[in-house]
């Protein structure tokens, strides 16, 4: 590998003069720029980014762990992330928790040893569920700073970017409200997450707002070792007059969909859904799902933001939160 001694020596100049040559410093005059340049390429020279980094403190990297590739909205969320941070000249390095705590310290472990210059991830579920967040403060400490989004946590003193989940979930409610429905049930898998629960706080709000509504709320949980088709075959059975469907995940909305449609209801006549997929499933149903909008695109650049915020600042800052606006996009489930 050809180093700037070696160009140094060819040209007869000193390393600092080459180094200032190839970074256009005013000091140099233009012939000798073109000429450093016009060597540096005739011998393919590239700088070495590792001494680089360690000469400035600085990798330009970002570490970003999600915790399920195969999910669409951090698959999505990781694209932005990708997009924002090359424009910024940053690179980024990828690991995948899996929802495992244990895989999230190592991924924390691996490169925080000066592989990156922060991190932007969202906890695993293993992890909100332990409520444990030793690990994630533990890299705090270390001056490497740490953007969470989605899933976050209140124990963590870092900046955030979330959607109003519990906002979104209570619009979502008032609307089938609005509708006349009278026995709405919440469906999801992510009741133990952070914005699961948030999810589940604003539709139970937004029913006991309501005086004429009699029915009690009705939370299922879809357990990830029972097969989510016999789930929801079963709210239908357990709750005939249902006529109203809130899903706080990606899938289970247009499972409900398919389940009633199969059942004979009348869609949105007899029975409203609202899930909260992305566009990524309207292509499977007919009619086409009424979601709530949670902008994935801006989340990952919102993330990215805040992260070179905090590196750029070399001051004390209070923490930030970010909260991206949700919509509910009104289609052929609802009224």
């Amino acid at each position: 590998m050809i180093t700037l001694k070696q160009l140094a020596e060819q040209l007869n100049v000193s390393i600092s003069t080459v180094s200032k040559a190839l970074h256009n410093s005013e000091e140099i005059s233009p012939d000798t720029i073109v000429r450093v340049k016009a060597l540096a390429k005739h011998l393919n020279y590239k700088p070495n980014k590792v001494a680089i980094s360690l000469k400035n403190s600085k990798t330009n990297t970002i570490g970003v762990i999600i915790p399920d590739i195969l999910n669409h909205f951090f698959a999505k969320a990781l694209l932005a992330i990708e997009k924002e941070a090359s424009k910024q000249g940053y690179n980024i390095i990828t690991c995948l928790s899996n929802e495992k705590k244990t895989k999230e310290i190592n991924s924390l472990n691996l490169l925080s040893n000066g592989s990156v210059d922060g991190f932007i991830m969202s906890i695993a579920e293993e992890t909100q569920v332990a409520n444990n967040v030793d690990h994630i403060n533990a890299i705090l400490l270390q001056n490497i700073p740490v953007v969470l989004f989605d899933r976050v946590s209140d124990n963590i003193a870092c900046d955030k970017v979330i959607i109003d989940d519990f906002g979104a979930a209570y619009e979502a409610t008032k609307h089938l409200l609005s509708e006349g429905r009278k026995h709405i049930v919440l469906i999801g898998d992510i009741q133990d997450l952070s914005v699961g629960k948030l999810r589940v706080n604003g539709y139970a709000e937004a029913l006991k707002e309501t005086s004429n509504y009699i029915n009690e709320p009705v939370v299922v949980s879809i357990n990830k070792d029972n097969l989510i088709d016999e789930t929801i075959q079963d709210v239908f059975k357990k709750h005939p007059s249902v006529d109203g469907i809130i899903s706080i995940d990606n899938t289970s909305g247009v499972v409900a969909l398919q389940k009633a449609q199969k059942l004979n209801y009348n869609i949105p006549k007899d029975l409203s859904i609202i899930g909260f997929s992305d566009e990524n499933v309207l292509q499977f149903t007919d009619p086409k799902l009424t979601t709530i909008s949670q902008h994935t695109l801006d989340i990952g650049k919102a993330s990215v933001k805040l992260l070179l915020d905090r590196l750029n600042n070399k001051k004390q800052i209070a923490s930030k939160t970010k909260t991206i606006k949700t919509k509910l996009v009104l289609r052929g489930t609802t009224k």
